[in-house]
């Protein structure tokens, strides 16, 4: 047993800048990462060797020092508008300086000093002009694109800085249970049978650790709501059809409200020139992904990006996450574990893709072990509308994303619906117990979960002056 002055859940962006700023501030202090997946230099996914999963436990995708989605493709998207509730949480103008000076961290550790989509502004107006007549929002947003290679230099940095500023980190060995006394976080208890202790405890789990952070809730008595459902496709075309949007912005964030039902439908995580991956949870559930590689060398002729469908649920329902799993362990059940890819042409038509007819399709996938399928088995006819509908309608933005041959992989799902109740220090109903990031339902991003992390370190160390009820 031992006593820190603070212990952070989590190893991905949040807990990284949480710990960062706590340190920074306050060297002295006391900090405890625990961190369920391995060190940075030992996640080494072997699919890309082998060409198929080995099943590795944790997954080397989503867990892991800088977490799942800063270590598939890093992208850092610059405005609060993007990526989270921040601005509700703390105000436009907080989220924005907090963005700001996380971004400069990035750029301190080695991040590219290029940022797309703020010199091309008769462009921009062409492809708004162009949304608009499509009835679809252009959410302005520049970016910072990483990339994988260049992300794992950065989190590289800022991990052994961690390590040189006295942070503890324990890796491989996920916490089991947030210790509570007299109403108040008092520590956690790991995996194997570890307690560790203090009376300020901050979740940073990401969305790996949502459904544990849900059980959580319900064992420890935090106060949560079901979140936003966010499930759908992972879209792949050639990066010719993109290729007007991709110069000018690298990541369109387009927005649409379906005719038919009124659903809202978003654009997410663009990779040009990229390649789509599998991401594996804890339970050997298989969900698509996408990432894109700075360098030359590795990038591919294909452009990938998700559409998700956001669905918000009434009473009696609250269980948002398995929700999202069961549409997924449909689609696994029908690919023996794997990610299922259908055209457009055989999807809108109502028939299964099969190996002959993706054999002559003139797009090749970049996700080699995908199983040709039909994505109405898996999906509600609702879910089915929204994206046909949507497709059609970016069809009216870059010509060619509703090409018979435009490939669609399932299922995306974002695993954030348990969002908890915080208060503008982020603390939670139980004293002392802080949340952060994706698993907490309160961002969708690395740059807001970044940001989130150095805001929670400032009111640990009372350096925020927001009062309880604020």
């Amino acid at each position: 047993m031992k006593n820190y002055d603070a212990i952070i859940i989590g190893a991905g962006p949040g807990g990284i800048f949480c710990a960062y700023e706590l340190k920074e501030q306050n060297p002295g202090m006391s900090v405890l990462i625990i961190e369920k997946g391995r060190s940075i230099e030992k996640r080494v996914c072997p699919k890309r060797k082998t060409g198929r999963c080995m099943h590795c436990n944790p997954c080397a995708i989503t867990t892991g020092f800088s977490g799942a989605g800063a270590f598939s493709d890093g992208k850092l998207s610059l405005s609060p508008d993007v990526g989270g509730t921040l601005p509700e949480i703390l105000g436009y103008d907080e989220a924005s300086k907090l963005i700001h000076e996380s971004d400069s961290i990035y750029l301190k550790f080695g991040a590219p000093t290029d940022v797309w989509g703020v010199d091309k502004q008769k462009e921009i107006r062409e492809i708004r002009a162009k949304a608009i007549q499509a009835n679809l929002k252009l959410i302005e947003c520049p970016i910072r694109h990483l990339g994988t290679e260049i992300g794992y230099e950065i989190y590289s940095k800022m991990q052994q800085h961690l390590v040189d500023e006295g942070v503890d980190l324990l890796f491989e060995d996920p916490v089991t249970e947030i210790l509570t006394k007299d109403g108040r976080a008092d520590g956690v208890r790991t995996g194997r049978g570890e307690e560790f202790h203090s009376d300020r405890v901050i979740v940073a789990v990401g969305r790996d650790g949502a459904d544990w952070l849900k059980d959580q809730c319900e064992h420890v008595g935090i106060a949560s709501t079901p979140g936003t459902v966010d499930i759908g496709v992972r879209v792949e075309v050639r990066d010719e059809v993109m290729q007007y949007l991709n110069e000018n912005l690298y990541e369109a964030k387009l927005v649409y409200h379906t005719p038919t039902f009124d659903d809202k439908v978003r654009t997410f995580c663009t990779n040009p020139s990229g390649e789509v991956s599998t991401e594996y949870y804890d339970d050997n559930l298989a969900v698509v992904n996408g990432h894109a590689y700075k360098g030359k060398e590795l990038k591919t002729h294909n452009t990938n990006f998700a559409l998700l469908v956001s669905k918000n649920f009434t009473k009696p329902f609250k269980t948002p996450i398995e929700y999202g799993k069961m549409i997924a362990q449909l689609s696994n059940m029908l690919c023996g574990n794997r990610i299922l890819v259908q055209t457009f042409g055989d999807y809108k038509r109502g028939r299964r893709t099969t190996d002959e007819r993706l054999c002559r399709n003139n797009l090749i996938p970049t996700l080699k072990d995908a199983v040709p399928g039909d994505l109405s088995l898996v999906f509600p006819h609702r879910i089915m509308v929204d994206l046909e509908e949507m497709l059609y309608a970016l069809d009216k933005v870059t010509p060619g994303i509703a090409s018979d041959e435009t490939l669609l992989y399932g299922v995306e799902v974002k695993f954030y619906s348990n969002k908890l109740t915080v208060d503008k220090n982020f603390e939670t109903s139980v004293k002392g117990l802080y949340a952060i990031g994706d698993g907490a339902g309160i961002t969708r991003g690395l740059q807001q979960a970044s940001a989130n992390g150095l805001s929670v370190a400032r009111s640990i160390l009372g350096l925020n002056h927001y009062s309880a009820d604020e």
